[in-house]
């Protein structure tokens, strides 16, 4: 994939599973992000630290860091995606924030075994939102393993999203399975039990929080033990 070319499926579809309204400045504006950020920064607050640096992987319009840092002012937040647009927004988001602490944008692929090492410096913690079910599973695997090479023990990942539980889902996020699953065979839902807890343990991670979130998502707290 180009770094400086729109990541597509294997149909040749943007990777964003929507439209993301574009500012007259650069800045882009997801529709579920605007549903969602509230009970996201919330829960955020409530599980992640708030001070020290915080790596945001897929990072997309870059909303999600410029909110929860206008109540976390003593933390730093970094940028990074695969996508070159969703980075030029990112850029955006931060000249517009010029009194928010935002780093990058840094252009990580979770598929890269050399991730990790891209990031320099010490961090405090890792967000990534609505990633890992509109990426090849490659990615999810990476992202754990970067994790457990990044995080120390006591820090934390956080991951929010639609997951199954062992086999079940909801069923909007049946429906959306399968539209993903349509656009790009790898893409797709994916089962927190089945798919996703032995992945972590693998990496040295330890689940803490299942969190209940709006539109039968999850936020999903995993600590560095």
């Amino acid at each position: 994939m180009s770094d400086g070319s729109h990541p597509k499926s294997a149909d040749g579809q943007p990777v964003a599973p929507e439209a993301r309204d574009p500012s007259g400045d650069g800045r882009r504006f997801s529709p579920s992000i605007a549903r969602n950020r509230d009970v996201v920064r919330d829960t955020f607050l409530a599980h992640m630290p708030h001070r020290g640096r915080i790596l945001e992987v897929a990072s997309g319009t870059g909303e999600h860091g410029v909110h929860i840092l206008k109540s976390a002012p003593e933390l730093t937040w970094i940028h990074s995606d695969v996508d070159f647009e969703a980075r030029l927004s990112q850029a955006a988001w931060q000249r517009a924030c010029a009194d928010l602490d935002l780093e990058g944008p840094m252009h990580l692929d979770m598929t890269d075994a050399h991730w990790p090492a891209r990031v320099k410096g010490e961090i405090a913690g890792i967000f990534c939102t609505n990633m890992i079910h509109i990426a090849p599973f490659a990615a999810t695997r990476g992202l754990f393993r970067g994790a457990g090479e990044r995080l120390v023990p006591g820090q934390r990942l956080f991951l929010y999203g639609p997951f199954s539980r062992n086999g079940e889902m909801a069923e909007s996020n049946r429906s959306f399975d399968a539209s993903l699953k349509s656009r790009d065979p790898d893409w797709g839902v994916r089962d927190l039990e089945t798919e996703i807890l032995s992945i972590a343990s693998g990496a040295g991670l330890a689940l803490k929080a299942v969190i209940e979130m709006p539109a039968n998502n999850l936020s999903v707290i995993f600590e560095r033990a």
